[in-house]
Formats: C-alpha cells, structure tokens, sequence
C-alpha cells in the first residue's frame, strides 16, 4: 500500500512539474519584433491550436519587453478572451502585412465565467500580447508596422 501511495504522489508531483515547465517557454524559442520606435520585443510565438489555446494562460509574470505571438493561417476577425490569465494585457492585431489593425489596451483578467471576449475591428493575422500599459509607453498605435520574421521551425 505504501507503494502504491508513494508512486500516486512521484506521478502527481511528476504531473505538477510539467505543467509549471509547459507554462514556461523553452529559451530558444522567443523571436524578436522591432518596432517603430526602434525598441524591440522579445515573443514566444503561439502558433498551433495548443499554444494558441494556452496562450499566457496561468503566467504570474510578463516583463516589459516581453509578450506573446498569435500566428494564424488565415486572417480573420480572431477573438480573444482572457480566461485563467492572471495579468491584464494589452492585445495588438497585425494584418498579414504585420501592420497594426486594432488595439485593446489594458484587458483585465476575467473573474468569472462567462469571460468577454475581445474581436478586432479588421481582420488580423497576428495578434501580439503584452503587459498592460505597453502598448501606450511603446507609443504603438493603428497601421504602425511591426518586423519580425517567424522560423521555419515556428511554423507547421
């Protein structure tokens, strides 16, 4: 019996360990956006329906200079929503010409179900999140055009 219990506890501990390590992004992974202004964004992209899904779900921390990548296949009017993120973020859509269609500055984490969501007024291909407050202190407003380029290995 006493096996049985420590094996459940090794695999729930097991099970804790790689949800806290797939919450953190592997290093190699991030991607740089330059933008206008001249300063840059480091961005984890999100490009399958799993990463998509996650997101910057259960994330206590996003610095400043830091944020994700949506990448999509297809530009659409891609709605987001805010549900089991922990910090208030400022979502910027980019068309396929990586120009910027649409902003939501300072989205609150949802508190209860059901959460709202946030769809661009264009049609977007990419949407970058960051910290609240970063799309304002970076001065980046509509069709300002961001750079970066996504690795053959980002892609599917």
């Amino acid at each position: 019996m006493l096996k049985k219990s420590l094996s459940l506890v090794l695999m729930a501990g097991l099970t804790g360990a790689l949800l806290v390590c797939s919450a953190q992004p592997a290093k190699d992974k991030f991607i740089k956006i330059y933008l206008p202004a001249g300063p840059s964004i480091t961005a984890e992209p999100a490009v399958t329906n799993e990463e998509r899904a996650l997101g910057l779900m259960f994330r206590e921390k996003l610095l400043p200079d830091q944020g994700m990548l949506f990448v999509f296949e297809v530009e659409d009017y891609h709605s987001f929503w805010m549900k089991n993120t922990l910090l208030a973020l400022d979502m910027v859509w980019l068309d396929k010409e990586k120009k910027i269609v649409h902003i939501e500055r300072d989205v609150p984490p949802c508190k209860a179900d059901p959460c709202p969501s946030y769809t661009p007024k264009r049609p977007g291909s990419y949407v970058l999140e960051l910290k609240a407050g970063s799309a304002d202190r970076l001065k980046l407003k509509l069709f300002d055009k961001l750079e970066f380029s996504l690795p053959a290995s980002n892609l599917r």
